[in-house]
């Protein structure tokens, strides 16, 4: 019969200790599961051990070998265990506070969009603004609301609700007035107020113009930020996330991380990413503290070519089929994007930049290419946000320049309902091109873009693998092509995420001397029919070693 020790070594198995303890005892043994590492080749295993925050042992033999008077058996039932998701893009505290507000997602006609504001409004304090929304105009028809559609219920509200896609906001007469937006105020760089027949306002603002209004409007107190952190990661953790990058255009998100940071773990790991502009305020707190910690991290900066596909305001090359007169917008000035990538990078910061349409994406690649020819070679990992609408040139370019494609499943089977009115099909064939971009060798990965798609990684999944649109009218899949596996979409959610946050040394993966982030399901995803990955539930998930949602049992 083997030792303790023998059993240890002939498993490959590495112990992490920590004071107090002997090198083979472990905390935590987890058994009788099915365990997907998500390491390249790697085989399934049964069983994970942990030490602290970290994995210990891997497979039935080093756990039981391992496992010592202290240690706490879990005993798994042959749920699916894999690393804990990791979410490459939200908007976490616009989301987190949207939870407490007006919900108009699926608001189906102009009169219950009218209602639903309405019976917001009545619970408000007047002169209170009213905020949230998600409103989708396609639901209706494609007609943009107006002031007008919503004035008559809201006479003592101030009314401020943000399309789906978070690039155009409704409001109504009286944030008008407030803002004091009408027909003499120019439509600021990078953004449009879209105006009646007469010139007049109609109440939405897209893009650059939406700062007229948000920079009147109170700012929440601290107390209630953090009250809606703490639900919005309430909300990641019961979905199986344990790590969200937040893509931000302020120092909001940032701020509250950093004051929630302090007072201990923020329970969800966080990646924070300010505004491009502000590289040289970024750059300094670099220096004087550097980086961050694994719960909260930051170096990150995020910039914008164009706005979005929804509220025609992406960049293209060609003119949108249900809009002739006109093809996008930057929403910056080029030379200015060009200067700030040029110096972010020379500084060392990590850069990723939003770009929806053909034309943004082209010439985004275009600078980045100038940039590293100015700055000269290193481990940079450039990132595009979204990467939606490519030219057939722009796909390889991924691989060959070492760009992450950092794209958001759930926003094809979205858009996939009435993109073709925007394109047309000849356009359509660089859309979402997810297979397109992995065959080509690019780094792919996966995220939810919350509040505009829901943050549950398994809707996500189901998107990329099964690409049906959210109406129903593709049960075969929305370009079907560009269907991906389940275990790519899993890697993009995990280990490509992992890459794209230089954390592929520590998370992304289970592997001994890992960190201990576990996402725990009902359901193997990688043996289940696809149609029933949404209906799969997260019986826990695990962050640093600690069990964060589920059962105690």
């Amino acid at each position: 019969m083997l030792t303790r020790r023998q059993a240890l070594t002939a498993t490959a198995a590495v112990l992490i200790t920590r004071p107090g303890w002997t090198a083979d005892q472990l905390d935590v043994a987890y058994i009788n599961g099915t365990v997907w590492t998500g390491a390249t080749g790697a085989a399934r295993t049964d069983a994970i051990g942990t030490v602290g925050a970290k994995i210990a042992a891997l497979g039935g033999g080093a756990v039981k070998a391992a496992t010592g008077k202290r240690t706490r058996i879990v005993d798994l039932g042959g749920a699916f265990v894999m690393p804990g998701f990791i979410d490459n893009h939200t908007h976490f505290l616009r989301a987190a506070l949207m939870l407490s507000q007006a919900s108009l997602r699926t608001a189906k006609t102009p009169a219950e969009l009218t209602k639903r504001i309405g019976d917001a409004a009545a619970g408000l304090k007047p002169g209170q603004w009213l905020q949230g929304g998600n409103w989708d105009a396609e639901l209706w028809g494609g007609e943009l609301p107006t002031r007008h559609w919503i004035d008559a219920v809201t006479p003592n509200t101030p009314v401020a609700v943000v399309r789906l896609d978070q690039h155009a906001l409704l409001l109504n007469s009286l944030a008008l007035k407030l803002a004091g937006i009408d027909r003499n105020t120019p439509d600021p760089v990078g953004g449009v107020i879209v105006r009646d027949e007469k010139g007049e306002p109609t109440g939405i603002l897209k893009d650059r113009a939406k700062p007229l209004v948000q920079r009147i409007i109170p700012v929440p107190s601290d107390d209630d930020t953090e009250t809606a952190m703490r639900k919005g990661i309430a909300r990641g953790l019961s979905l199986g996330v344990a790590q969200v990058h937040t893509t931000e255009l302020d120092w909001a998100t940032h701020d509250i991380l950093r004051r929630m940071r302090a007072k201990g773990e923020t329970d969800i790991r966080f990646y924070s990413f300010v505004p491009l502009p502000d590289w040289e305020r970024m750059n300094a707190l670099v220096k004087a503290e550097g980086r961050g910690d694994d719960w909260v991290r930051w170096g990150g900066v995020k910039g914008l070519v164009d706005g979005s596909l929804g509220s025609k305001t992406a960049l293209f090359r060609a003119a949108y089929n249900d809009a002739p007169d006109t093809r996008g917008i930057t929403v910056v000035k080029m030379p200015d994007l060009r200067q700030w990538l040029l110096d972010a990078d020379r500084a060392g910061l990590h850069i990723t930049v939003h770009a929806i349409g053909d034309a943004a994406n082209d010439d985004l690649l275009d600078m980045f290419a100038d940039t590293v020819k100015a700055n000269g070679e290193r481990d940079r990992r450039f990132r595009i946000e979204h990467a939606q609408h490519l030219s057939p040139e722009a796909i390889p370019r991924f691989a060959r320049q070492n760009v992450i494609a950092s794209v958001q499943p759930f926003h094809a089977i979205d858009d996939g309902r009435w993109a073709i009115n925007r394109l047309g099909p000849e356009r359509l064939k660089g859309t979402y091109a997810f297979k397109s971009l992995m065959d080509a060798g690019a780094c792919v990965t996966f995220g939810s873009d919350w509040p505009v798609a829901p943050i549950d990684p398994l809707t996500g999944v189901a998107a990329a693998v099964l690409r049906q649109t959210i109406d129903g009218a593709n049960p075969s899949g929305w370009l079907p092509e560009q269907k991906v596996t389940v275990e790519q979409a899993l890697v993009a959610y995990t280990r490509n995420n992992a890459y794209a946050g230089y954390q592929e040394d520590r998370l992304g993966v289970l592997k001994t001397g890992y960190i201990a982030d576990l996402t725990v399901l009902d359901t193997d995803l990688l043996k289940a029919d696809p149609a029933k990955i949404t209906g799969a539930k997260v019986l826990r998930t695990i962050v640093n070693g600690v069990q964060r949602y589920g059962s105690e049992t």
